[in-house]
C-alpha cells in the first residue's frame, strides 16, 4: 500500500508492528535515512540494535545469498521484543529475494525495512509493496518539510518554548538547510539553551544557525551601508592582512546592496522585503539590514549599484593599472558618503 506524505510522517513516528514491511525510497539518500533510522527506532526502541533485534543486510549482498532475507526474518532472537531486518540500498537487482521474504513472511517474523534510492513506477520491490496488503511504500522527495515535520524536530530537540518570532525564523531555516543540517542546528540550540528557561528568541536562532562564508566580510559591508567612513580605512587594511581580495570585498558588497535594494523596492516595506530573502536572515542581523535598507531607500541604493557595477567592470578592464584594493576603498568611501546624504 502507498502512504500519502502526511501519513507517512505519522507512521515513522508509531509504526504499526503487526506490518510485514515497508519500502522508504527516494533520490536523497539523507532524507531515506532520516526516516528510517526514525521508523526503526520506534518499531524496537533504544535497546533494540544492543539485544540483537536488528539485523542488517547490505542491497548488494542479494545477488549472491537470494535466501539472506527470508533467513533474517524467520530467526528467533535471544531476547523479547519486536525484530526488524532492514535491508540497505536495495535495487531491483535484489528484488527477488525480497520478494521472497515478503511472500512467504508469517505472524512473529521480523519486520522487513527496505531502503532504496529512487525508483520508477515500474520497478519490481516497488510494485511489490504498493501491492502487498500487508506493506507499506513511500516515496521522500526533495520538498520543503512540513510544519508537522518542523514541529515534531523541535519536540525531540526539548526545544517547546519558542517565541513566535523565532519559531518563523526556524520554520525558514528548515526550508534551505537538508534535513539533518537542521536537526543538528535543533540539538545546537537545545544545548545552547541548556538550564535557561527563557523563551528562545530570534538572537538565540542566529547564534546557533550555520554560518555563512560571508559573516567575515559583514563588519566592512555594514560600515558602508551604514555611512561610517571613517572605520574603512582600518578595517579593509586587516581584511587584506587576512587574504581578502577586492574581487571579494566587492562581489559582497554587490550582493549585499542588492538585497537591500530589494528590500526597499518590496511594496510591503522594507521588512516583509528582508522577511523575503533566501537564504533567510535572522535576529539582529535581520533587523540591521531593516533598518540600513529604511535609511538609504530605493533611489539612493540604485546609485550605489551603479557605482558598484562600473567599479566592476573598472578591475575587469585590460587597461586597468591602478591598485585594486584602492578602487575598492574609494568606491566605499563614495558609498559611504552616499548613504550620509539627506539623513
Amino acid at each position: 500500500m502507498k502512504l500519502s506524505a502526511r501519513d507517512a510522517n505519522r507512521y515513522f513516528a508509531k509504526p504499526e508492528p503487526d506490518r510485514t514491511g515497508l519500502l522508504i525510497y527516494g533520490p536523497d539518500a539523507m532524507r531515506v535515512a532520516l526516516k528510517r533510522q526514525e521508523v526503526i527506532a520506534a518499531l524496537i526502541g533504544p535497546q533494540g540494535e544492543e539485544e540483537m533485534r536488528l539485523t542488517r543486510i547490505p542491497g548488494a549482498d542479494l545477488r549472491k545469498d537470494k535466501a539472506a532475507v527470508l533467513d533474517a526474518i524467520k530467526e528467533v532472537s535471544f531476547f523479547p521484543g519486536p525484530r526488524v531486518v532492514f535491508v540497505e540500498g536495495a535495487t531491483d537487482a535484489g528484488a527477488p529475494a525480497i520478494l521472497s521474504a515478503l511472500e512467504d513472511w508469517a505472524e512473529g517474523d521480523a519486520q522487513i525495512v527496505v531502503t532504496a534510492g529512487q525508483l520508477k513506477a515500474s520497478s519490481k520491490m516497488r510494485k511489490a509493496f504498493e501491492t502487498h496488503r500487508n506493506a507499506y511504500a513511500v516515496g521522500i522527495y526533495n520538498d520543503p518539510p512540513s510544519r508537522e515535520e518542523i514541529e515534531a524536530d523541535l519536540k525531540a530537540a526539548g526545544l517547546g518554548n519558542v517565541e513566535h518570532e523565532a519559531m518563523t525564523d526556524l520554520f525558514n531555516l528548515a526550508r534551505e538547510l537538508d534535513p539533518g543540517d537542521f536537526r543538528q542546528t535543533c540539538e545546537k540550540l537545545a544545548l545552547y539553551k541548556f538550564k535557561d528557561d527563557l523563551p528562545v528568541t530570534s538572537e538565540d536562532v542566529a547564534a546557533c544557525a550555520p554560518v555563512s562564508t560571508e559573516a567575515a566580510l559583514d563588519d566592512i559591508l555594514n560600515i558602508v551601508a551604514e555611512g561610517r567612513a571613517r572605520e574603512i580605512g582600518p578595517v579593509l587594511r586587516k581584511l587584506q592582512a587576512q587574504g581578502v581580495n577586492p574581487v571579494l570585498l566587492l562581489i559582497s558588497a554587490t550582493r549585499h546592496f542588492r538585497a537591500l535594494y530589494g528590500a526597499a523596492a518590496d511594496p510591503g516595506g522594507a521588512a516583509a522585503g528582508i522577511a523575503r530573502m533566501r537564504p533567510p536572515i535572522f535576529g539582529p542581523r535581520r533587523d540591521r539590514m531593516v533598518r540600513q535598507a529604511s535609511s538609504w531607500g530605493a533611489p539612493k541604493l540604485e546609485q550605489a549599484l551603479t557605482g558598484l557595477t562600473d567599479t566592476d567592470l573598472q578591475l575587469r578592464s585590460a587597461g586597468q593599472r591602478a591598485p585594486e584594493m584602492a578602487l575598492v576603498e574609494r568606491l566605499f568611501l563614495r558609498l559611504a558618503m552616499l548613504g550620509q546624504r539627506g539623513r
